[in-house]
């Protein structure tokens, strides 16, 4: 059980591994790197990234500044290690120095100061969206996530999110608080994908 600078109590179920997920709880930079590395493998595989990059590195957390100034072979080389941390770890690897490096020269190093002094929804995704590696549907993710779980609520956060902040849904990351509600949100993504090919064959024909 980790506590949030509000003192909120946060119990996560995202990597189902309780030694990743309390690292996520209380590290705002894994908790960005585990969003960073969400996409092409299971998302309880890149969100166990994060704990497994930490030992890697001989700590117990991650550290802007260090993986930022990290010899980018070398780096390469924690990802690419046995078990991989990604299915594709070099890039992955690249894009996890780009953002610590992003966040040393925009914020300090503080992953936290991203959203900590937001005053909107919209203001919180503008800032999310400009993250190296976040595109606009990872960033509202994100943004839900922080809003359903961190307790990072600005005002119109679940309008900012999109459908990704509405209340009861299993649409993504966010919506993961145990083994059910991973399989009903592996669920909903399986679905989607299925609507995108049929909608893409008939649209071709």
């Amino acid at each position: 059980m980790a506590k949030s600078k509000k003192d909120q109590d946060i119990t996560l179920r995202i990597a189902q591994q309780p030694e990743a997920d309390e690292l996520l709880a209380r590290s705002p930079l894994a908790a960005l790197v585990g969003m960073l590395l969400d996409q092409q493998v299971p998302m309880e595989w890149a969100f166990c990234g994060p704990y497994t990059l930490a030992v890697r590195m001989g700590g117990d957390d991650l550290d802007a500044h260090e993986i930022a100034a990290y010899d980018p072979e070398a780096f390469a080389e924690l990802f690419t290690a046995k078990p991989a941390l990604h299915r594709y770890p070099g890039s992955m690897a690249k894009r996890v120095q780009q953002l610590c490096q992003y966040l040393v020269a925009e914020y300090e190093g503080d992953a936290s100061a991203v959203w900590s002094d937001v005053s909107s929804g919209a203001e919180l995704l503008q800032r999310l969206h400009a993250l190296p590696g976040f595109g606009t549907q990872k960033a509202q993710i994100f943004l839900a996530l922080l809003g359903k779980q961190f307790g990072v609520r600005p005002a119109g956060w679940r309008q900012a999110a999109g459908p990704y902040g509405e209340a009861g849904s299993r649409r993504s990351v966010a919506d993961i608080t145990g083994p059910e509600s991973l399989a009903e949100v592996r669920a909903f993504k399986q679905q989607a994908k299925q609507a995108a090919r049929a909608a893409k064959r008939t649209a071709a024909r």
